[in-house]
């Protein structure tokens, strides 16, 4: 990566999102994508949240990843919100 400003977004993604494999998809392509720190976790009202830091574009492969998810999601919404990188997150895991 270039070294350019880091950037943080948190991604909530609604719709058939919990047991289908969607934490452990989105850890594999955030690793497949490279440069990302953060985690995914299932949240108590069956959507998934994501929190994710790195470049800008690295994080934009992210966020449309989670549009379409693995092959038996049936993602029905995303709202991500970008901020400031904060650091603090360590390699892309599952947070449970």
């Amino acid at each position: 990566m270039s070294g350019a400003a880091k950037e943080r977004v948190r991604v909530v993604v609604t719709g058939r999102v919990q047991g289908v494999a969607f934490r452990q998809s989105t850890a594999d392509e955030a690793l497949r994508i490279g440069g990302l720190t953060g985690w995914v976790r299932n949240r108590s009202d069956g959507s998934v949240e994501v929190l994710a830091e790195g470049e800008r574009p690295a994080l934009e492969a992210l966020v449309r990843y989670c549009r379409r998810g693995p092959r038996l999601a049936r993602v029905e919404d995303v709202q991500a919100s970008w901020e400031a990188a904060q650091g603090g997150l360590a390699a892309f895991d599952i947070a449970f």
